[in-house]
């Protein structure tokens, strides 16, 4: 069988039959057959989804040089971002939440007003469960293995 990409089939009546070849002469014999009750019947390449007369015009259709496309070559104006403004939010935000977290480690900058800066949140910066949980495998007793002493 050849490949389903590129190969010759048979048309009749406009429409593709189960004739398939790599080989234009391996169906020659078939093609006679069928104009003998079809006449309209006739002998097509197909490859890349298209029906060509033969491989070269296949072949000289792909190499011909595309016209180069614009900016604006896509339908529907602009070509930007819908989730830009959601991003830009996130990039403000993030960027408060930097500015806070530096003034608790390092103090305020002298230079800068006091008031421009929003107030650190009132959240504790480590969780107390965490604290405790850490604490509590620390003082655990190494665990023995189930092959220790038999009695």
């Amino acid at each position: 069988m050849p490949p389903r990409y590129s190969y010759w089939t048979i048309l009749a009546g406009g429409l593709p039959t189960s004739f398939r070849a790599a080989d234009r002469e391996d169906l020659l014999p078939t093609l006679r057959r069928l104009q003998k009750r079809h006449p309209d019947a006739e002998m097509k390449w197909f490859q890349r989804g298209r029906l060509w007369d033969s491989p070269d015009a296949a072949r000289a259709d792909f190499q011909k040089p595309k016209a180069p496309r614009g900016r604006d070559w896509r339908p529907g104006g602009e070509h930007r971002d819908p989730r830009e403004p959601f991003k830009q939010r996130k990039r403000e935000r993030n960027q408060e939440r930097r500015q806070q977290r530096f003034i608790r480690k390092r103090g305020r900058p002298d230079n800068e007003n006091v008031e421009t800066l929003s107030p650190p949140h009132d959240k504790p910066q480590r969780h107390r469960r965490t604290a405790i949980v850490r604490a509590e495998s620390a003082r655990k007793k190494p665990r023995h293995s189930p092959r220790g002493r038999r009695r």
